[in-house]
């Protein structure tokens, strides 16, 4: 069944937006294609430029100007929905075309079709009461910002682009051609004729702007100037800050009822692309943008009439009175000035607040006040040091290899004499001397420092290369290696302050660093071949006598080893001798005192050491069952006389 649906239309034919809302829709999805094709085009070749190039200006400016051409896309689809619902309106009849089911046939869907029928429904709702242009805005505006922030670098040095960069910048000065005759259409139609013409004009400059100062930087591009590379990275700033605005109005008419039978608005208007105007008026555009908006009408405050009218000579004023305390100066703590009036210096100031005559009349020069700087005699050109920087966790880079067969960056070969036998010559060492030095504390070093030299550390250079080349006139590379080592420092900070003091310069050299001094790179394998030969004729007489201390320590321990055996085995006997002799002088007295009764004890004690393990069997016929058993020991002869007893019996 097809249903008409009827729209009001009295009095829109009278109504010149309406009349000409065809026309404006087919103009804008046109210029919606192109803008947006453009747009997607710059994004991707400034995606190839990336892959190859990383770190160009190429990539900067592409995206830019790609971002520029997305939002003045989704400005130009939000206008053209607009021009679309006013061309229905006119034509008054919407068409929807419904097929009315046969109230006796009832269709049997399964669960996935009516699913994916819900869904589609609640899409098509959404998308209803969203609208689609809000979701096309915001989706454009999400696409520029992340391009721009993915190309966000303001460490781009500069580059030489040849011919290629002059003819990119010749076409988009085409480009910017072709959108200022747009520019100019869109500002020359009439507000009732064509309401949002004025913001799209707006939104098109944004895109001229971008690709005028595009076209700028790969004109002036070049190695020597970097400005051009920082410059088409911040020019983004312009379209980020106006898709951060067209994203927030987006977000924001999500709240906002949507009517079909009311006109819609147009969401995709930027505050910040109105501010591009000549001249610029941002108050009379916040002016009109309240009053159209919040219908505050500021004309009508006396309060801003007031602050407009005194704007000027409070401008004046401040300026004066900011001209007048540029006389006014702080100097911090750790530092000191120099007072200039008219160009002569007065006096050197301390650290605090100081008055004087204001700019250009009297100004203050900053001078050290005891910093400590190192300077090496000499420094290698920018090339040949190494930008690429190393982890901590991984193997040290070739710069710091102190090894003789390598030069570094600040070694300076220099000319020394030479003595060959009965031959005089000259030899060439490389050699890295540094200087720690300051500005003296007094004010006559400040004012000799500011005043008479134009580059301390130049100066400071010169004069050590000249005391170098007179002093090692007359050293020879082994007093350099060898014992003048030590006293070499101490003479060329003496000889090079010296120096200083007569040229009035005011510096003070605290201490003079001999980092290393060493024959050249390509002289090293022959001076480390003499060197090794010395260190293996060290090493080979240190390791005999070694092995001759090993045999004398051994010897001397073997020795001792047997005078302590032999002082052990002597103090055994005599222990042993003593201990016997002591024996028989108690066995001797106790014979002489006891008699037999001890030569008794003696051989019982002989004798009962001697049954103590002893198997014995006793067989006697006397022995009765009622007598113990005992032991006739007569049979045992006695250790004395055995005649002694018997004359005592008679």
């Amino acid at each position: 069944m097809q249903v008409d649906l009827d729209v009001e239309h009295a009095g829109l034919d009278s109504l010149p937006r309406f009349q000409g809302a065809a026309f404006q829709a087919r103009r804008l999805l046109q210029l919606t294609y192109l803008t947006a094709g453009l747009g997607i085009f710059g994004l991707v070749l400034s995606l190839f430029v990336d892959l190859f190039s990383p770190n160009s200006l190429w990539t900067a400016v592409l995206t830019t100007q790609a971002a520029a051409f997305l939002l003045l896309a989704a400005a130009l689809q939000s206008a053209q929905g607009i021009a679309l619902w006013r061309g229905r309106a006119l034509g008054s009849i919407v068409s929807v075309v419904a097929v009315e089911a046969d109230p006796g046939v009832v269709e049997d869907h399964g669960w996935y079709e009516r699913l994916l029928s819900r869904i589609s429904g609640g899409a098509g709702s959404m998308l209803t009461q969203v609208g689609a242009s809000t979701l096309w805005l915001a989706g454009w505006s999400v696409l520029a910002l992340i391009s721009l922030d993915m190309t966000w670098n303001l460490a781009l040095p500069g580059s030489a682009l040849s011919q290629l960069g002059n003819l990119a910048a010749g076409v988009m000065l085409l480009l910017a051609f072709g959108l200022l005759v747009l520019e100019r259409q869109f500002a020359h139609e009439q507000q009732s004729q064509w309401p949002e013409a004025g913001q799209l004009a707006q939104l098109t400059r944004v895109a001229i702007a971008v690709l005028l100062i595009g076209a700028m930087c790969l004109f002036l591009s070049s190695p020597d100037r970097v400005w051009p590379a920082r410059l088409a990275v911040l020019m983004g700033l312009l379209p980020g800050l106006v898709a951060i605005e067209l994203l927030l109005r987006a977000l924001l008419s999500l709240f906002s009822p949507r009517n079909e039978r009311l006109e819609p608005r147009l969401t995709a208007s930027s505050f910040v692309a109105g501010l591009l105007r000549w001249p610029p008026q941002p108050l009379l555009a916040l002016q009109s943008e309240l009053h159209n908006r919040f219908g505050i009408d500021l004309r009508q405050i006396w309060a801003f009439t007031y602050m407009r009218r005194a704007f000027l000579p409070v401008l004046l004023v401040i300026v004066a009175l900011g001209w007048i305390l540029s006389g006014v100066q702080e100097i911090p703590m750790q530092g000191r000035g120099i007072y200039e009036r008219f160009g002569k210096p007065v006096e050197v100031v301390g650290p605090g607040l100081h008055a004087g005559l204001p700019w250009p009349f009297g100004r203050i020069i900053a001078v050290e006040n005891g910093v400590v700087h190192e300077l090496a005699t000499s420094v290698s050109d920018a090339t040949a040091v190494e930008l690429v920087q190393e982890p901590a966790e991984g193997p040290s880079p070739q710069s710091a290899n102190r090894l003789w067969d390598a030069s570094h960056i600040n070694e300076k070969s220099q000319v020394i004499a030479s003595s060959t036998g009965d031959k005089q010559g000259f030899q060439i060492v490389n050699m890295d001397v540094r200087f720690v030095y300051r500005i003296g504390l007094n004010d006559q070093a400040a004012l000799a420092a500011t005043y008479n030299s134009a580059d301390v550390p130049t100066l400071i250079r010169s004069t050590a290369s000249r005391v170098l080349v007179h002093d090692f006139a007359t050293r020879t590379l082994d007093e350099l290696l060898g014992e003048q080592r030590a006293s070499l420092s101490q003479d060329i900070g003496e000889a090079v302050q010296a120096d200083l003091k007569k040229l009035d310069s005011g510096v003070e050299i605290l201490a003079t660093v001999v980092e290393s001094i060493h024959p050249p790179a390509g002289a090293a394998n022959a001076y480390h071949g003499v060197q090794a030969a010395q260190i293996s004729a060290q090493a080979l007489i240190s390791r005999e006598r070694g092995a001759a201390s090993d045999k004398a320590n051994l010897a001397q321990l073997n020795a001792s080893v047997a005078r302590d055996q032999a002082a052990a085995s002597a103090r055994e006997v005599m222990s042993a001798a003593q201990a016997a002799d002591l024996r028989f002088s108690a066995e001797r007295q106790g014979y002489a005192k006891a008699g037999q009764a001890f030569l008794l004890e003696q051989y019982l004690a002989q004798l009962t050491q001697g049954l103590a393990h002893a198997k014995l069997l006793v067989l006697d016929h006397r022995l009765g069952g009622s007598s113990a058993p005992t032991i006739d020991l007569r049979t045992f002869t006695l250790p004395a006389d055995p005649l002694t007893p018997r004359k005592a019996d008679q």
